[in-house]
């Protein structure tokens, strides 16, 4: 195992200085490919400090979505997945962006359509009614990891000639004067049906993270519909909670 340590004597709380130090280790190259980690008894007695402080770094990175841990295995580095907060509603693009995630679109369709009961009641429209339906699949340049399903309420004016490729947020306020205010979310796991096993480049079957967002403008009035079915192996998403003192 290669030569680590912590200053024990500086100001920087060693949970601090461990998380850090696990940052650097984790971009070694003989840690890609879900390779584990040294265990934690060693890394402790290596680094000087306790379990407990090495688990405080190792749960920040697990949290991030850097780490995976597994009881009886050990800790590995997460490899390409990726993460997304539940308090990030950003477009998907713009999240990515932030992340410093390459996206690539592989494709991208537009369409109109009657809208389902569900979705027609969710905007308050009528059924009879077109809506645009845009269905994008997204995901690293080495392969796909999501396929969006996208329903935008009429009020807002799309034509369909809109440059989807763009980040979906920015061109709503820049193009149609639409400010998203809120989101609100629905995960659950699912079997990827036939098409979106197809898709994903997956077997039929396999789970996948489905997640339903509805989002809302400044004025609270509904404004998309969206789908999204994640690759479970490629996909991270985590949520933090704080209490109000």
């Amino acid at each position: 195992m290669m030569k680590l340590s912590l200053d024990h004597k500086n100001h920087i709380p060693l949970h601090v200085q461990a998380e850090q130090l696990l940052r650097n280790l984790i971009k070694d190259p003989q840690f890609a490919n879900g390779k584990l980690l040294p265990n934690e008894v060693d890394l402790a007695k290596q680094l000087a400090i306790s379990r407990t402080t090495l688990r405080q770094a190792l749960n920040k990175l697990v949290y991030d979505g850097l780490l995976i841990r597994k009881k009886g295995i050990g800790t590995r580095v997460a490899g390409t997945a990726v993460s997304s907060k539940s308090n990030n509603w950003l477009s998907f693009s713009q999240e990515m962006q932030t992340r410093g995630i390459p996206i690539k679109n592989y494709e991208l369709h537009v369409s109109w359509v009657h809208p389902e009961e569900i979705i027609a009641n969710f905007f308050q429209i009528a059924p009879d009614k077109k809506i645009l339906k845009l269905e994008r699949l997204r995901g690293r340049p080495e392969a796909p990891f999501v396929y969006f399903v996208s329903f935008f309420h009429p009020r807002i004016g799309l034509t369909g000639e809109e440059d989807f490729n763009t980040p979906l947020y920015e061109m709503l306020e820049k193009n149609h004067h639409i400010v998203v205010n809120l989101s609100k979310e629905e995960i659950s796991a699912k079997p990827a049906s036939k098409f979106i096993a197809e898709k994903l480049e997956i077997p039929q079957g396999d789970p996948v993270l489905f997640r339903k967002r509805f989002v809302y403008d400044q004025g609270e009035r509904p404004i998309e519909y969206n789908l999204g079915y994640y690759k479970a192996d490629s996909f991270v998403y985590t949520v933090e909670s704080r209490r109000d003192q």
